[in-house]
């Protein structure tokens, strides 16, 4: 049986219409849904409940993702184990794809992740401009990072319940796995909805590079990283010269969110959430 795990903080504009999503074929009673409502004072948990008895709900008192997936493994039956951000909409048949290449050992796969859908229309025209270049950037297109949704074997999840807490959860997990490991499974598709103001793109830019930080800080430095080069924004301009003047956005983006990162790193502060709002509007 495939388990989907679901951390939901004060999630109640969105939750629904991802477990809409993966509800939607009800002759499908082989996956076991767990959706986690940590440190919730909102309706989170009514709303998940009402979807049926298809969906359990478990409630911690703590506000912290990392304690959410470590509840929603105490509970979850079974795997492949697909760990799904409440914010996104994945179907249940993208789920039942990501889970394919998993059940079969001889693969040596042991995580998955879908191909990210991206909808900018609403989006203001720099948000815009930004995603043009971060969507094509290498790392972004190869690693299982910024989907929202990670798929592991009972092997792979081994590997990565032995991580330590940390802000950037599917930047580490997807560290943790060799190219060989993971696969970005191109039959699957998550929609990720970006944030649509230029002030939210720049707390989620903030937040990533805190939390890109503190994952280098649990690993050696000659293993391989995220971090955007510049040589990455040179191979991309020679590609598509059209996109220079999103790269300059991009790097604009990238300048104001260092800036603003700095002291965070300094100080260490791991635990502040900038969440950005505009995100997850209907």
């Amino acid at each position: 049986m495939t388990s989907i795990v679901i951390p939901a903080h004060n999630e109640e504009r969105v939750i629904g219409r991802l477990l809409d999503s993966l509800l939607e074929d009800p002759a499908d009673d082989r996956t076991d849904i767990v959706v986690v409502c940590n440190g919730c004072t909102d309706d989170t948990a009514r709303i998940a409940a009402e979807r049926g008895p298809r969906v359990r709900v478990v409630e911690i008192p703590v506000p912290s993702k990392h304690a959410a997936l470590r509840a929603g493994d105490d509970h979850a039956l079974g795997f492949p184990r697909i760990y799904v951000d409440a914010d996104v909409v994945l179907s249940a048949a993208d789920a039942r794809t990501l889970a394919e290449p998993l059940a079969d050992d001889a693969s040596g796969i042991l995580a998955t992740a879908p191909e990210r859908h991206l909808p900018l229309a609403g989006c203001a025209w720099r948000v815009r401009a930004y995603y043009r270049v971060w969507q094509r950037l290498p790392a972004v297109r190869e690693g299982l990072f910024g989907r929202g949704v990670i798929a592991v074997s009972e092997k792979g999840h081994a590997r990565i319940a032995a991580l330590p807490p940390l802000m950037a959860d599917d930047l580490a997990a997807s560290l943790a796995f060799t190219t060989e490991e993971r696969r970005v499974v191109d039959a699957a598709r998550v929609v990720v909805h970006p944030p649509r103001t230029w002030r939210d793109l720049i707390k989620r830019r903030i937040r990533a590079m805190v939390s890109t930080a503190q994952v280098e800080q649990h690993r050696d430095p000659a293993e391989a990283t995220a971090r955007t080069s510049v040589a990455d924004l040179k191979s991309l301009l020679r590609g598509e010269p059209r996109l220079l003047a999103a790269v300059v956005v991009f790097v604009g983006a990238a300048v104001v969110s260092r800036r603003r990162a700095q002291k965070a790193i300094r100080d260490r502060d791991f635990d502040t959430w900038l969440r950005d709002d505009s995100s997850r509007q209907n």
